[in-house]
This record gives C-alpha cells, sequence and structure tokens, in this order.
C-alpha cells in the first residue's frame, strides 16, 4: 500500500501543533534536525486507510536564511519533496500570515492551504471567502478548527487527492520586476538542465539572484558529487554576474 509523507508548515502560534498531535495522537516523536539545535517532531496516521507520515516543521514567519529554524524549514520541503505540505494559517491573522504561504507556493506545487482557528474568527466576527482565496492562490484551501477537529475530514480528503496526484493544484506565480523576471529567464533554464525536476527551478533562481549563501552550502550538502558540484559553481557565478 502507497503511504504519503506531509510537511507541515506555518506561522507560530497557528495552531500548527495542535492539529498536528490531532492526528497522530500518541503515534508521534521528536529529536533535532540534522546538524541543527532545532526540534524536529514526526508523527504517523492514516486516513482513508492510507498511511500517512507528517513532519511539524519549525514554526516561521519566511523561509528565507535568516534563522536555523527556517533553514530547516525551507531545506526539508526543497530537498525531501514532501507529497503534500500544509500551509496553516490563523484565520484572525490572514494578511501577515500569507506571506509564508505564498513563499510554500513558491517552492512547490503540491501544497493545500489550512485557515485555522475559524471558531476564533467567527467569535470576531471575520468572514473568509474560502472560494476565492482558493482561486487566487491556486492551490485547496480548507478551514478548520484544530482544537475541537472540526473540517479535518476534508482537510485530509484534500490531502489524499494531491498526495496521489488526483488533483493538481496550479498555484499563483508571484511576478517581479521586469528587470528580475528577465534575470529569471536567464538563470532558469541553466538550473532546470542541471537539477530536472528535482528542485523548483524558478525559485532556485530567485536565491541564487539574492545570493542566498545558506541554500548554496545546502544544495552543495545535497548533492555530494564533485562534478555536479562543479556544475552548480558555474550557475553559481553567473547568478552572482547577473546581480549586478
Amino acid at each position: 500500500m502507497r503511504s504519503y509523507t506531509i510537511a507541515l508548515a506555518g506561522n507560530p502560534n497557528t495552531g500548527k501543533s495542535t492539529l498536528f498531535n490531532a492526528l497522530t495522537g500518541m503515534h508521534q516523536h521528536t529529536g533535532n534536525w540534522a546538524g541543527k539545535t532545532v526540534t524536529s517532531a514526526e508523527g504517523y496516521f492514516e486516513f482513508q486507510q492510507t498511511p500517512f507520515k507528517i513532519v511539524d516543521l519549525p514554526g516561521t514567519y519566511s523561509l528565507y536564511s535568516n534563522s536555523a529554524d527556517e533553514e530547516a524549514a525551507r531545506d526539508y520541503i526543497i530537498f525531501e519533496n514532501p507529497d503534500v505540505t500544509i500551509v496553516v494559517l490563523d484565520a484572525t491573522s490572514l494578511e501577515r500570515n500569507l506571506n509564508l504561504a505564498l513563499q510554500v507556493l513558491e517552492m512547490t506545487n503540491r501544497a493545500v492551504v489550512c485557515i485555522n482557528l475559524m471558531d476564533e474568527a467567527k467569535r470576531l466576527g471575520i468572514k473568509i471567502d474560502l472560494n476565492k482565496m482558493q482561486q487566487k492562490l491556486g492551490v485547496p484551501t480548507v478551514a478548520i478548527s484544530a482544537r475541537s477537529k472540526k473540517g479535518i475530514g476534508e482537510l485530509l480528503q484534500q490531502v489524499l487527492l494531491v498526495a496521489s496526484g488526483e488533483l493538481v493544484p496550479e498555484p499563483i506565480t508571484i511576478t517581479y520586476s521586469e528587470d528580475i523576471e528577465q534575470k529569471i529567464k536567464q538563470l532558469e533554464p541553466q538550473v532546470r538542465d542541471m537539477f530536472g525536476s528535482h528542485l523548483p527551478a524558478r525559485w532556485i533562481a530567485l536565491r541564487l539572484l539574492d545570493n542566498d549563501e545558506s541554500l548554496l552550502t545546502s544544495i552543495k550538502n545535497w548533492l555530494q558529487r564533485g562534478q555536479t558540484t562543479a556544475q552548480l559553481e558555474g550557475v553559481i557565478r553567473y547568478g552572482e554576474t547577473a546581480c549586478h
């Protein structure tokens, strides 16, 4: 029987861990991410007779290289290629939370947006148009209340559809300035030639243009092959040239 892996991403205090605990119960364990003093947690559950492993990523406000937490979350999504990434948003702070969601959608199309704390939003008189959000984001968008376990069945149904490939989301593409888009257009084919479909070429190109040294180190560690690393150096040099 096919099993699937889920990554659980979100800002701190969005109820991400509450959802993780609701899904896994006692079937979970914690440790540290390799080479980092950042706690990792993973657990297991079944839905519709399908086994899932779920990895609770560190709570972060972004997936850039500003902290060990951000690097751990970023590297897991990029290099471990989870079958689905659930992005948990706080229904009472959508504008702030959407920053992380949009970053995830630049990294992978295998994503489901989960709007949590709907009970609190209702109490505050906040109404959310789920259909419009789903249309704008281009990925399944589900409202839940993790504490009371409301909406979790619908969330998992969407996760299963994406994980199995029955549903292939088409996330929104963030458009940058004309100058940046031109540089991406020049760099992206080289990244794609090098990594194929293993890494998100457009997102890697953006990070190369941003001179993200932490990501470059992570890529080199991931490759662990002399010839390919030499090719990477060439792409990096091209990206550095494009920055100027």
